[in-house]
């Protein structure tokens, strides 16, 4: 039937090479399946997702790394892209709608070049290339330097960024909070800057009030109150101390048998339990606090002991919170009572007191003179408006930081996408690589399209502006995302951090080319049940005569 072995070998690359293709346009398809979900969320004009969680709850919100996270998939290359929306927020905070978005064009590229029967090494090849020539130009010519001392010109970055959110609307009170939180947890150590927002600036949101009531404190706010009632709670220039230990009796644990004979044992036990607590809240005595933080428990003895000293107490915080105040008000946390110093005292904030607001009791740690910590305070109708402002601050205050941290930016509004395209088009390579040109001109044609823009008049016009635009400068043409006009974004002041556009650009092309690269899906778990699917089949006729 075949002409020997060697025909049947041919045939078996060529059905293996078929399965493989199919398994790749497979996943372009979920990787297209996944964007189109998403890219209604892009720009200023952007529609939001509701979504409902299995408890019943909502989100609401167009936030892609949010949408994403709520949604269940079944495909693995829609779960690998699901992944690099996570990727990207957790390494510079914002364009995780971009990057699934790209990143669903660029498997679309490849799609027609896969039924042409090329190689998928090719096409990888080809993509690489087009990267590496990408971030050299981003790099060098196509990015502007940005003055960090320069307040109003850092404003503007992060207000184009908070701009596209729901809290566009208060774009000023937002941008005002993310640079005050930034510049406050900037930390210079031998000249590195390390600016810890996850840690040190943290969003306590309040329901109730306006969303323009929302503010930065300089220093910690926390939710609670004084051990007991009559404890002061306002106290101007406070000596804080900070501990990590209980302050109180260590019981024995279960194991532990105690005999007592007469009544005299049961005091004793009880003496040595007093005298324990009196030591320890000796010691904190000792260096003449005001106030006392601790992470463990306070028991009603040691509440007597302190109150009797007039020292406020507030027990159980978190780690964390913890953290921030030492870092607030200079004090040093300490594990043992015993080993308090002078020095671990904290004189740094300016006031402690506790309020109510709502329903609620809140402990205030203000006015520090150098505070490397802060809390953000926000304050909004509704639990979901809460939700949301703080989703979107996140990613202001991530654009403030990667500002400070790589103060270059690049213009926005799609005008850096069509600058990059145009700069790989004139190279004149073709198949893939002019391929990915095309498919960076995803970001101004959804920007056109969302907000209800004539796309193909818009885009060729776009186009037009770029590739008339001499060598000098940056060309800063793009789409206004609330119009659809063609604007250029140095009059309007829209421009965007490097370092997002960077990892965006790096996320899209490496996943596209990771999911190229599969060429065959298997599935390693097996169901305990089915007995015939651990064990190999046996012959239908076995057993019969």
């Amino acid at each position: 039937m075949f002409g020997g072995p060697q025909s049947i070998l041919v045939l078996s690359q060529n059905t293996k090479r078929e399965s493989g293709r199919k398994v790749q346009l497979e996943n372009i398809n979920a990787g297209k399946a996944i964007a189109d979900v998403i890219r209604t969320c892009l720009g200023p004009q952007a529609m939001l997702k509701m979504l409902m969680d299995p408890m019943g709850g909502i989100v609401m919100t167009n936030d892609g790394n949010a949408i994403l996270r709520e949604i269940t998939v079944q495909h693995p290359a829609a779960k690998s892209m699901i992944e690099i929306a996570r990727t990207q927020d957790e390494e510079v905070g914002d364009g995780t709608t971009s990057v699934i978005v790209l990143a669903g064009e660029m498997l679309a590229a490849a799609e027609p070049f896969l039924q042409q029967q090329i190689h998928p090494t090719v096409i990888i090849r080809a993509y690489r290339e087009a990267l590496e020539d990408i971030i050299k130009h981003l790099q060098s010519d196509l990015s502007v330097a940005l003055d960090i001392g320069n307040k109003e010109k850092m404003g503007e970055v992060v207000k184009s960024c908070v701009g596209t959110k729901f809290i566009g609307k208060w774009s000023d009170l937002a941008v005002k909070i993310a640079l005050d939180a930034v510049h406050t947890v900037t930390l210079n150590e031998n000249g590195r800057l390390e600016v810890d927002i996850k840690r040190y600036a943290k969003v306590e949101k309040i329901p109730g009030g306006s969303i323009e009531e929302s503010c930065v404190l300089r220093g910690v706010m926390l939710n609670k109150d004084v051990t007991h009632p009559k404890m002061r709670r306002y106290i101007e220039n406070p000596r804080i101390v900070l501990l990590d230990c209980a302050l109180e009796y260590k019981k024995g644990e279960s194991q532990t048998s105690v005999e007592i004979v007469g009544e005299q044992d049961f005091t004793r036990m009880l003496q040595i339990e007093e005298e324990f607590v009196n030591r320890v809240c000796s010691d904190i005595i000792a260096v003449k606090p005001d106030v006392v933080f601790t992470e463990k428990g306070v028991s009603d003895l040691a509440q007597h002991f302190l109150l009797k000293a007039g020292i406020t107490a507030v027990r159980r915080l978190r780690k964390t919170d913890n953290l921030r105040i030492a870092r607030a008000c200079g004090a040093t946390i300490v594990n043992r009572t015993e080993e308090l110093t002078e020095k671990d005292v904290g004189t740094g904030a300016g006031l402690f007191e506790v309020k109510k607001i709502g329903d609620e009791y809140f402990t205030f740690v203000t006015q520090c003179i150098d505070p490397k910590a802060c809390t953000i305070v926000l304050r909004g109708a509704s639990k979901d408006i809460l939700n949301e402002t703080e989703r979107n601050l996140q990613d202001a205050l991530h654009v403030a930081r990667n500002l400070v941290l790589e103060p270059r930016v690049v213009a926005g509004g799609g005008a850096i996408e069509m600058s990059v395209s145009q700069l790989l088009t004139r190279k004149q390579l073709k198949g893939p690589y002019t391929a990915v040109a095309g498919a960076l001109e995803i970001i101004p044609r959804t920007l056109a399209q969302n907000c209800g823009a004539n796309t193909i008049r818009t885009l060729t016009a776009l186009r037009a502006k770029h590739a008339s635009h001499s060598g000098d400068g940056v060309c800063a043409w793009g789409i206004d995302g609330e119009s659809g006009e063609i604007v250029d974004m140095n009059v309007r002041g829209i421009w965007e951090p490097l370092a997002v556009k960077m990892q965006t650009y790096k996320t899209a092309v490496e996943t596209a080319i990771l999911l190229l690269r599969i060429d065959d899906i298997v599935s390693g778990s097996k169901k305990k049940s089915d007995k015939e699917s651990v064990a190999p089949a046996a012959p239908a006729n076995q057993g019969e005569d």
